[in-house]
């Protein structure tokens, strides 16, 4: 079991986490915010840059590949700043991001918006690597599930906001840009159109740049308590060395679930929108519906706060976590793309509009992957002791599955058929069950 430090001004008690546990929340929104723009941008890119499905998901691909590149860097970063400092740096950098957003709408090149998403990635990287672990190590680690639900909460609620500001910045106003629209149009009046289109991000994205920087410098003045690892038995001459890292199965193993969770977590809640397109509805309408994924998702944080450990475990969550993602899976394959009858009696009577019936089951399965993450981090770290940062670092880059999986989902969708390229998850929630009923018990590779 690891053990937690915290320095002489850290405060101690369930009451001294409130101020922490508030500050930290704010940061998980934020990153959530801008996480779950990309649900919205990606059909939005791909009128405007004209790409194909493939092309569009490169859009996650370049936010999630920041994350492989850039873990072990930002974990040196915060071994040197601290936790606190490191987390200043990272919303700056999302500011950053948020200005190259600008050449990139007046231009439209799609490779300055990859540009702008790693940026932003990167940003986030940091961010991930120094809270996720903050909060992980912030009190028991049999509550730990527990306290990132909370996180995700907020997180996930982000989710369910951003898209719909996305559609009230960006999209109010413009008409006339729904696929068979923009076919009629001649190649001068198309053109005018998607610039007319693209130059809606510019304002919304120097608001996100000047919010960024202002949160900056406010953590930089936050009442955070430092809290460092601290070696466990046999450790203590032992180096926090990348293959150090290796002799925990339940970590390796931990961040290859988490590659596989977030590549369907993104396939969820990024590419329901190309779904959406594919069942006819039309730009503005698909770039809303990561809104629903994010519904069902914050609706299994609340699930999973109320539950865990009071009825079941962490690991129990995660195993029917897997089995739902797999159910789940079955229903988007064989469910309508005419038929909107589930939603119009369940998600209509919440004043939501109508859904196909396969997009909801893609949405449903925002509620199959909420545990998964609050579940593999505390499974993952368990036993890690001083080596837990680095640790944290190898779990940040199994976050590259959202750089992975989604676009060989585009290259199935382009080359067959969006709905049933969804079976490229399966495989996924099989290796999240392995985790759940064995990976996280493994101590030795022998």
């Amino acid at each position: 079991m690891e053990t937690v430090v915290v320095n002489e001004r850290a405060p101690s008690g369930a009451n001294s986490t409130l101020l922490p546990m508030a500050i930290i929340g704010m940061l998980f929104f934020v990153f959530g915010f801008v996480t779950w723009l990309n649900g919205a941008l990606i059909p939005f890119l791909q009128t405007i840059c004209d790409l194909t499905a493939f092309q569009a998901m490169l859009v996650a691909s370049a936010f999630y590949i920041a994350y492989t590149v850039m873990a072990l860097p930002m974990a040196a970063i915060i071994e040197r700043t601290g936790y606190k400092n490191g987390m200043a740096l990272g919303l700056a950098l999302v500011g950053v991001g948020a200005l190259i957003f600008i050449p990139a709408a007046y231009s439209r090149m799609f490779g300055v918006f990859l540009l702008a998403q790693f940026v932003v990635g990167s940003g986030l990287t940091i961010l991930q690597t120094a809270s996720n672990p903050y909060v992980v190590k912030l009190g028991s680690s049999d509550t730990a599930a527990v306290r990132i639900c909370i996180m995700g909460l907020l997180n996930k609620g982000a989710g369910i906001v951003a898209p719909w500001v996305f559609a009230i910045l960006v999209m109010t106003g413009i008409s006339g840009i729904s696929e068979s629209e923009l076919a009629a149009l001649s190649a001068t009046a198309k053109d005018a159109k998607l610039d007319e289109l693209a130059s809606q991000l510019v304002n919304p994205y120097i608001g996100m740049a000047i919010l960024a920087g202002l949160l900056a410098v406010a953590m930089t003045f936050a009442p955070l308590p430092d809290i460092e690892d601290e070696a466990v038995a046999g450790q203590e001459d032992a180096a926090v060395t990348l293959s150090g890292l290796m002799k925990f199965p339940q970590l390796v193993l931990g961040s290859v679930a988490l590659f596989f969770y977030v590549g369907v977590e993104v396939i969820a809640g990024d590419a329901i929108g190309l779904l959406g397109k594919q069942a006819g509805m039309d730009t503005a309408a698909a770039s809303v519906l990561t809104s629903y994924t994010m519904i069902f998702m914050v609706l299994g944080y609340i699930y999973g706060t109320i539950a865990i450990p009071r009825f079941i475990s962490q690991q129990t969550a995660l195993l029917f976590s897997a089995v739902m993602g797999i159910v789940f899976t079955i229903l988007v394959v064989t469910g309508s793309l005419e038929s909107s009858a589930i939603s119009a009696g369940t998600l209509s009577l919440f004043g939501l509009p109508e859904i196909p019936n396969a997009v909801f089951f893609v949405a449903l399965l925002g509620f199959a992957n909420a545990m998964c993450w609050p579940a593999i981090w505390p499974l993952a770290l368990e036993g890690l002791g001083k080596f837990t940062s680095k640790g944290a670092a190898l779990l940040i880059m199994g976050i590259s599955g959202g750089a992975i999986l989604p676009p060989l989902y585009g290259h199935f969708a382009d080359t067959g058929d969006g709905q049933f390229a969804y079976l490229i998850s399966i495989p996924a929630y099989l290796f999240i069950l392995f985790y759940a009923l064995k990976g996280h018990k493994l101590r030795s590779w022998k």
